[in-house]
């Protein structure tokens, strides 16, 4: 029977305590983690979010205490009173491990049934198991280190740029829909029927607004909505630091992000990161890393064959040369044991799988070398390919030929990440840098037309509006990413006010004025009556953390995620509603 805490105060979190308090009665609360009964003598391991406790019961103890310890069970919840004293065997794996509590008074909480995997650091039960518990699984203590980490890091964020003389401002959850890149969250108006508001995909509009509304700096720890595809890195909810600065440019902009991360780093790990951070064009990470995000902890960057390529024997890189394509490759040093004809034809599958036509290779073998296409070569050909990748016996030269410059280059930028894990020659640290200078516009690779790489209010760079009319490709945006050892933490630029250079760049996106009015009518109309310069940029706050504490995935520092299907295992969302709540919508589902 569970008792009631009446009287009971708490004194101490259980893993708080020290040596230095010896001889204090204390009170503390928790829940079971393990009972060692010795007979005359029992243990018990107490939890809370701070740590561990050892509760003592001895032959001392008042019998009806102790047969109640005796009764304790793994997940019970406790209310203890009793005395810190010296533990005669010491435990240097705990914090209190110097210490135990003589317990004077037990109180049985809550009694628990046995729990469906232990709750330990490191659970090796299944993730889909631990998740449909998840309200267990948040009692490992691993899992309560990166929450209250997370909680520092908000704290943290919220003191630099409330000292930076930013202005916390919450922005509407249900707002218009807006095409930004990826599907919106629709939520169903039941006043206005056949209407329905968006989650938002970040506060990017309302963000500008509070430039245009004068209040010049603004942040907000917001809540954002993007309904796409999941991956580590991914969930369809997710955080962001978001901030917006009036009267700034680009490089304003970035220091205060720098700030920010030295600052952060440095108060929650203890570790200075330098800046000012690397910069790098767009175009120069792709031509060396082939992403617009590289980890640059290794080296194993890419280099061009195209020009031995265009005459060479081997018709596939002749012809990729002759379409206006490229031939490129990276050298993996080393690399000869680890990639035998096996390994390299999983890395061949895993090239087609993301576009390729296939995968070329050099290994360089104690027996000389190996290669999928030096027979179609020359002797001087192939020497010509070897020196400019600079390899030597024991290394492996991988080759991608395609028409599409851009395809090769994400190609092998993905398979260099690959190989580099293979490796295991990814180093340790904190690699931060930028990049900057992005193409204003892409094609979409469906419909072939123009669209804005990151959104239409994005500012082109001033030395390249000459531009606009004569080539779109040749168009860069004054936008900028932060990135760190290969993930994008951030993203931002520095927005359009002029109000005809904003029109112009609808019309180059094909926009009509229809169109602009009824996406974006309230924007372009508040531009009209005085909007200062203004810029900035989002950084991933569940991303941030799970790079500060190397977790391999998201689900680690968010307390409920969703899993692979974008469905909650533990309450089972998405679920179906009744035909009266679809009705008071005004919506009829389509039979399956």
């Amino acid at each position: 029977m569970a008792e009631f805490m009446t009287g009971m105060k708490r004194t101490d979190y259980c893993g708080d305590l020290r040596l230095s308090d010896e001889g204090r009665e204390v009170t503390v609360f928790g829940w079971v983690q393990r009972r060692r009964d010795l007979g005359q003598l029992i243990f018990v391991d107490l939890r809370d979010r701070t740590g561990i406790v050892q509760l003592a019961f001895d032959d001392n103890t008042e019998r009806a205490v102790f047969d109640k310890a005796f009764s304790v069970r793994s997940e019970y919840v406790l209310g203890v009173v009793g005395t810190v004293r010296e533990r005669s065997a010491k435990n240097k794996e705990l914090a209190t491990g110097d210490i135990e509590i003589k317990v004077t008074e037990l109180r049985i909480l809550a009694e628990s049934e046995t729990p469906p995997f232990e709750i330990t650091e490191n659970c090796k039960t299944g993730e889909s198991t631990r998740l449909e518990y998840r309200y267990l699984d948040l009692r490992r203590p691993d899992l309560q280190r990166n929450i209250l980490l997370r909680h520092k890091i908000a704290k943290v964020t919220r003191d630099y740029f409330d000292e930076n003389g930013f202005i916390d401002i919450e922005t509407p959850m249900l707002i218009k829909s807006t095409p930004e890149g990826a599907r919106d969250f629709l939520v169903p108006s039941r006043i206005h029927k056949g209407s329905f508001y968006a989650l938002p995909q970040s506060p990017q509009m309302y963000k500008q607004l509070c430039m245009v509304a004068g209040f010049d700096r603004y942040m907000q720890i917001a809540r954002c909505f993007r309904d796409e595809d999941l991956r580590a890195d991914r969930q369809p909810e997710f955080t962001q630091i978001d901030l917006e600065m009036s009267f700034v440019d680009m490089e304003d902009v970035l220091a205060i992000g720098e700030g920010y991360i030295k600052r952060l780093f440095k108060e929650v790990l203890d570790i200075d990161v330098p800046t000012p951070f690397p910069r790098y064009k767009y175009d120069e990470v792709m031509e060396r890393y082939g992403s617009d995000k590289p980890d640059t902890r290794f080296g194993m960057e890419l280099f061009d064959l195209s020009d031995i390529a265009s005459e060479c024997g081997f018709g596939v890189f002749r012809s990729a040369v002759d379409g206006g394509g490229t031939v490129r490759a990276f050298t993996a040093k080393n690399a000869v044991k680890t990639y035998s004809r096996k390994e390299i034809d999983k890395l061949t599958e895993q090239a087609r799988g993301i576009g390729a036509k296939g995968l070329a290779w050099i290994r360089m073998t104690d027996d000389g070398i190996a290669s999928s296409f030096a027979k179609f070569m020359t002797e001087q050909e192939m020497t010509a390919i070897l020196e400019r990748a600079g390899a030597e016996k024991g290394d492996v030269v991988f080759i991608v030929a395609d028409t599409s410059r851009s395809l090769a280059l994400s190609v092998l930028g993905a398979l260099r990440l690959t190989v580099a894990k293979r490796l295991d020659i990814i180093g340790g640290g904190y690699n931060f840098l930028w990049v900057v200078e992005f193409p204003f516009f892409e094609k979409d690779e469906e419909t072939g037309e123009w669209v804005a790489m990151h959104h239409p209010f994005t500012s082109p760079t001033d030395d390249c509006l000459d531009k606009l009319d004569s080539d779109k490709s040749l168009v860069y945006a004054k936008a900028y990413d932060m990135v760190l050892n290969g993930t994008e933490l951030s993203s931002g630029s520095i927005r359009i006010t002029n109000p005809e250079l904003q029109k112009k760049m609808f019309d180059m996106l094909g926009m009509t004025d229809e169109e602009i009015s009824a996406k974006f009518g309230f924007l372009t109309n508040a531009f009209k009556y005085g909007a200062p310069p203004h810029g900035g940029m989002g950084i991933g706050l569940d991303r941030l953390v799970m790079q500060m504490i190397g977790a391999p995935t998201l689900r680690d520092v968010v307390a409920f995620p969703k899993v692979q299907n974008a469905s909650e295992l533990m309450t089972n969302a998405p679920s179906p509603v009744d035909d009266e709540q679809l009705k008071e919508l005004g919506i009829e589902l389509e039979e399956k």
